[in-house]
């Protein structure tokens, strides 16, 4: 479904990955984890085309995207979840949701989305006239995924997820990925919480200072001394 190959990528001409290559498959959730700095966001906005790569390229459903610009890349698929949740404050639920919809001119299917996303998180049902900025931290996190999943994806991109989340709401937070996972909607995460990220992943990559230096299925990975030594403290 995607295949990034030999991505370097970064910001004013300055590299922060290297030769990245990595792949989703159909339905997978896939997991890329590291420290904070060691260069996940930027795979992920050179993914959804908000940064341009270096070198290298992206397939998606076979289609060359790295040259393409972010709007045409949502519309063949692919819903970013950005850092920080990035909802609109000021706007009601509902709106924000709409927001997400905006490249479907067909008002029932919009409708049918929204149906969906309530079935998916009762909670924003039960607020959908309420302003974003006044939900909880964990109730913002299911607002953005929401809003991407309004997109109708095929491939859901999910950028540290657990940040500024109570452990209790970070728990809850996977169960709902897992649960869009098992939807049909392939997710690829980036996540700090190298454990928590693995263990539901079907496959996972270690990035360390930009460069991949392991992959593997999930339960591999958590057995593997690299991540027990340099991230479980073990």
């Amino acid at each position: 479904m995607l295949k990034v190959n030999k991505l370097t990528a970064g910001y004013d001409n300055v590299p922060v990955v290297f030769d990245v290559s990595l792949e989703v498959r159909e339905g997978e959730l896939v997991s890329v984890v590291g420290s904070n700095g060691a260069g996940k966001t930027t795979i992920l906005r050179a993914i959804s085309g908000l940064l341009k790569p270096i070198s290298g390229s992206i397939e998606f459903m076979g289609k060359r995207i790295d040259k393409l610009p972010a709007h045409e890349i949502v519309k063949l698929g692919i819903a970013h979840v950005p850092e920080g949740r990035h909802i609109f404050g000021k706007m009601s639920v509902r709106d924000n949701l709409l927001m997400g919809a905006y490249a479907i001119e067909d008002d029932a299917e919009v409708n049918r989305l929204l149906d969906r996303v309530y079935e998916i998180f009762p909670v924003l049902k039960e607020r959908e006239k309420q302003k974003g900025e006044t939900m909880s931290g964990g109730e913002q996190q299911m607002l953005a995924i929401a809003r991407a999943l309004m997109a109708k994806p095929k491939l859901l991109l999910v950028d540290e997820m657990s940040l500024g989340l109570m452990p209790l709401m970070v728990d809850k937070a996977l169960d709902v990925l897992k649960h869009v996972n098992k939807t049909g909607v392939a997710v690829l995460m980036v996540e700090q919480k190298v454990q928590e990220a693995l263990e539901i992943a079907d496959r996972g990559y270690i990035l360390q200072t930009g460069k991949i230096v392991a992959q593997g299925t999930g339960q591999e990975l958590l057995g593997s001394e690299l991540v027990k030594q340099a991230y479980m403290g073990m």
